[in-house]
């Protein structure tokens, strides 16, 4: 029996594979997606109708990573998939950002959207995938969307652009770029690259919308198949008053427009005056009037003031706080504010404000990872946290927010290049946001900045980041560098490029407009390289180079190489040998095997002369001098046995003094006369033939004592 539908597609030489019919046929809209033999499950469902009183889009969306897909047990104790990793966490981001403003800006429902991996490769990458699933499932079924749209990835092998490279091709490649859009334009992107120019970052948005187009069409193919895809399902998600909506136009739109005038650069006071406007027009109705038609005066407000600062951009060419549309706020900063840690600073720019933490630590510090398609452990970490008293608010602690995790990660791309190759340590980055109206996660790539060359550690090149907005309407707009939080919510994109004087090392976009044309795109990239440099400048003012030497507090670090045969000797039998060292030295030590013949120690010590006599006798057991045959040692007794003891030649090799060896007397119990732990001189005498141990002796040092002669013996 023939279930389902599946089609084909090649996109940059690797063929994908939709599938419709088959699975999850109770939602509204299902799709099993297949590169190679990694297959994602996305599936789709929609209430019929809006609940009371919301008047936004209600979208989740999941993405889950099951470790069956590559074979693998769940860790922990309940060995199940639990909570979402930031893995899964940044993949439904991505996939949000480029969905949600698709849908029909009046379409209330709640809308559910999952996306599972089911099989995994370690080949092909799922995550670029998932927008294409998404955007897929959606056109299979009947709810409203103005679309499709997919993503795709981008990656450059020795100067070769790559579309949806492998696992193995992203190891090797300088750019990671997820790009989603739809058959018209380009309205997301997120990744990283190895200071890239301008000019090349254009040229992957050109090579990423082609393949984008494609998909598209493919998915319109699909869906012509699909009988119950079309018509979409209609619906009425909202109720207007347009007497209502011509009364708050009339009596708010030209204050709005005047407020947008003044250039205030306090938030605080626009918001106030702002929010005077809006208690006018609610006291230009009665109280009875107020209860039937007051719940239509907030949300036209707004719409007025979107419409008034827009206005007031476009024909005054003016900003809300006054600047030109190219002007950075004022910024300072300040390295080495927390006297204990190992590198901090404060960076500030308008009214947002970043307080940067940086901790050095050893390989028992790498964070774990156990996902479905990564093992292992991760030496760089940045996290950010957005407190509610950074914007005045009063909010419940709810941990850790995808918005926090997202920031984070693109601050961490932004910073990953340019740390040094040789770097011995584990790091860790944390930017507390202070204030907040705009721009905080470049703030923090500034602040991370700051607090590594505070911290003595020898970047490359200082990065900078700035976030772009556009506003635009009926062929008018204006570029805005450094945008405020209320530029943001009111813009049409929201465009964050980082960088070093040399290029672009991250960035990221939201387009919340159709028709953005490269020539827009190309100016406002050029109008982020100006800003950038500017924020550069500021920052070297403040610190021009990173410190020669660590802080004080900082712990040492000292790695080298041990040959791989020689590890066991150093951990010694049930680790007894590395925790003597340890304990004995004050230190931490870590040995790891290496895909070579080799082993890497690292010592971790906040103590110079614990840290030599860690590394002196670590040293001295992978790299033993020769036993000489005939020399002379002094040695500690490591064990007492009725038949001898043995002893430490050099550090990892011992050797036996038989009890007829300790002295010229004769010996009847060896612990009468040692113990574990003394000091003797001895000497080498020779190698056992059988069991290859050197035979040792101390009598051989001792004076011999002079026979008694014949006469003296008779007397006696």
């Amino acid at each position: 029996m023939n279930i389902g539908i599946k089609k084909s597609m090649v996109t940059g030489g690797k063929t994908i594979s939709v599938e419709t019919g088959k699975l999850a046929k109770q939602s509204d809209g299902a799709v099993v997606v297949r590169m190679g033999d990694t297959m994602l499950l996305a599936t789709i469902v929609s209430s019929q109708e809006a609940k009371e009183g919301v008047d936004f889009l209600p979208l989740t969306v999941d993405y889950r990573e099951k470790y069956s897909a590559a074979g693998r047990f769940p860790g922990g104790f309940f060995r199940r998939e639990a909570r979402p990793s930031e893995t899964e966490i940044l993949v439904m981001r991505l996939v949000d950002r480029a969905l949600r403003p698709l849908f029909p800006d009046d379409y209330h429902a709640e809308v559910q959207l999952m996306i599972q991996l089911l099989s995994y490769d370690g080949i092909h990458n799922p995550d670029a995938l998932c927008g294409f699933a998404a955007s897929a499932a959606i056109a299979v079924s009947d709810i409203p969307f103005n679309g499709p749209m997919s993503e795709v990835r981008v990656g450059r092998v020795d100067g070769e652009y790559i579309l949806n490279p492998t696992m193995a091709e992203m190891a090797v490649s300088d750019i990671d770029i997820v790009i989603a859009g739809t058959m018209k334009d380009i309205n997301m992107l997120e990744g990283e690259m190895q200071e890239i120019s301008e000019d090349e970052l254009i040229e992957v948005f050109k090579i990423a919308h082609l393949a984008i187009k494609e998909q598209c069409q493919f998915q319109l193919d699909l869906a012509a198949e699909i009988p119950t895809s079309n018509p979409k399902r209609t619906y009425s998600h909202e109720s207007h008053d347009e007497a209502v909506k011509a009364k708050v136009y009339e009596l708010a739109m030209e204050k709005c427009k005047d407020v947008a005038r003044m250039g205030l650069a306090n938030k605080a006071k626009r918001t106030e005056l702002f929010d005077a406007i809006k208690s006018e027009v609610k006291a230009s109705y009665s109280d009875e009037e107020l209860a039937l038609v007051g719940k239509f005066i907030s949300p036209y407000f707004s719409e007025v003031k979107k419409k008034a600062v827009r206005w007031v951009m476009l024909n005054d060419r003016k900003r809300l706080d006054g600047r030109q549309f190219d002007e950075i706020r004022s910024i300072w900063a300040e390295v080495d504010y927390l006297p204990m840690v190992h590198g901090s600073a404060v960076f500030t720019r308008g009214e947002t404000q970043s307080l940067t933490t940086l901790t050095l630590g050893g390989k028992m510090d790498e964070q774990l990872i156990d996902g479905a398609t990564f093992k292992g452990t991760e030496r760089f970490m940045l996290h950010y946290n957005f407190p509610p008293f950074s914007t005045g608010e009063a909010k419940p602690l709810r941990g850790t927010s995808r918005r926090e995790i997202g920031h984070g990660n693109l601050a961490l791309r932004a910073l990953k290049p340019v740390l040094p190759d040789d770097n011995p340590y584990t790091i860790r980055i944390v930017s507390d946001i202070l204030e907040s109206n705009g721009s905080s996660s470049m703030a923090t790539v500034c602040a991370g900045t700051l607090a590594l060359m505070d911290g003595g550690i020898q970047i490359k090149a200082p990065v900078s980041g700035i976030a772009m907005g556009l506003i635009t309407d009926e062929g008018k707009f204006a570029i805005l560098s450094d945008i405020l939080g209320d530029e943001d919510h009111l813009g049409d994109m929201d465009f964050k490029v980082t960088g070093t004087a040399k290029g672009i090392t991250a960035c990221q976009m939201d387009i919340k407009v159709d028709g953005l044309p490269y020539e827009v795109l190309i100016q406002a990239l050029e109008q982020a390289k100006a800003g950038r440099l500017h924020i550069l400048e500021k920052i070297i003012e403040t610190m021009p180079a990173p410190r020669a030497e660590l802080k004080p507090q900082t712990p040492r670090v000292e790695m080298f190489i041990v040959p791989n045969d020689m590890i066991g000797a150093i951990i010694g039998p049930g680790g007894k040998i590395i925790q003597g060292l340890q304990k004995e030295t004050k230190t931490t030590i870590t040995i790891e095997e290496l895909p070579t013949t080799e082993g890497r120690v690292q010592i971790l010590s906040n103590n110079a002369e614990d840290m030599n006599e860690a590394v002196r006798r670590i040293k001295s057991i992978a790299f033993p001098p020769l036993v000489e045959d005939g020399a002379t040692y002094h040695g500690k007794i490591k064990s007492v046995k009725d038949f001898g003891c043995f002893v430490e030649i050099l550090p990892g090799t011992d050797g036996l003094i038989h009890i007829s060896e300790f002295s010229w007397e004769k010996v009847a119990k060896m612990e009468d006369v040692c113990k574990e732990g003394d000091m003797i001189d001895f000497k080498v005498i020779g190698k056992d033939p059988k069991t290859k141990k050197w035979k040792l002796s101390r009598k051989v040092l001792l004076p011999r004592p002079e026979r008694e002669t014949e006469t003296e013996a008779s007397n006696s």
